[in-house]
């Protein structure tokens, strides 16, 4: 890898850090980022959840003062994003490419969706109390819903914040920076169960994920700190805005 390149890689997870922390879907930038640099879609994916894992975790430290009283959601949420992590991890290393590159666009569109319908969920959430009844309250629902967005988020990063930041703000009686902090943290749960699969299973190339790493870090720091001064109908507009444009742009390519 020459200077070139790294600064490339390097460029690249900054940026895909600070989406992350605002909106998810950073890896639509750092994944093909490794693939114009050469590498494998396979390998590419493994080493992209390996190199902007430590940006969720920057993320979340600046997210710290949205995360406070809700360490009871944390706890009840950390089994089913595990478990669902680590299943994700080793269904995608099962999967052929074709099959791989083909389903992401629509699922992208599925959680873009799920944002944009954010009221109207929330209504019937509520009509069959699928939702939280109060503060303190973890739904089964949601514990399903973090389950199946672990698997997701394991099989391919991209748009699994919008996905659970969809789930977040629909089951949890809560406003969305709120919800956003919450996204980071399990984010970093779910990126963490998948890299310690990838690293004593996967295809992972150590250079290029050490170099995007630092640049995930300042990326979610940085984000996080812009997120902040945003209203939150102009951060679910322009989530909903964003996962568009990305999954068209799959679909086109």
């Amino acid at each position: 890898m020459d200077a070139g390149e790294a600064a490339f890689l390097a460029s690249a997870a900054v940026a895909a850090g600070a989406v992350n922390a605002v909106a998810g879907g950073g890896s639509l930038i750092s994944f093909p980022a490794l693939i114009a640099a050469g590498y494998p879609a396979k390998t590419a994916n493994v080493t992209n959840t390996v190199a902007l894992w430590p940006g969720y975790l920057a993320g979340t430290a600046a997210y710290r003062r949205e995360l406070g009283g809700q360490g009871h959601r944390v706890v009840a949420l950390l089994l089913p994003s595990f478990a669902g992590a680590l299943l994700g991890a080793a269904i995608l290393l099962l999967t052929p490419e074709a099959t791989f590159e083909a389903i992401v666009p629509f699922l992208i569109l599925f959680a873009t969706a799920l944002l944009a319908a954010q009221q109207p969920l929330s209504r019937v959430t509520e009509c069959f109390r699928l939702g939280s009844r109060h503060d303190g309250h973890v739904p089964i629902s949601l514990h399903g819903s973090v389950f199946a967005m672990s698997v997701y988020g394991a099989y391919f990063g991209a748009g699994l914040g919008i996905m659970l930041l969809a789930v977040l703000s629909v089951l949890l009686p809560d406003d969305l920076h709120r919800c956003n902090a919450l996204k980071g943290f399990l984010s970093f749960v779910i990126n963490a169960a998948a890299v310690g699969y990838f690293a004593l299973f996967g295809p992972v190339q150590w250079a290029p994920a050490l170099i995007m790493a630092v640049g995930a870090i300042a990326g979610g720091y940085v984000g996080v700190g812009i997120v902040r001064k945003i209203d939150p109908r102009w951060l679910r507009a322009g989530v909903v805005v964003y996962g568009v444009s990305v999954a068209l742009f799959l679909l086109l390519r």
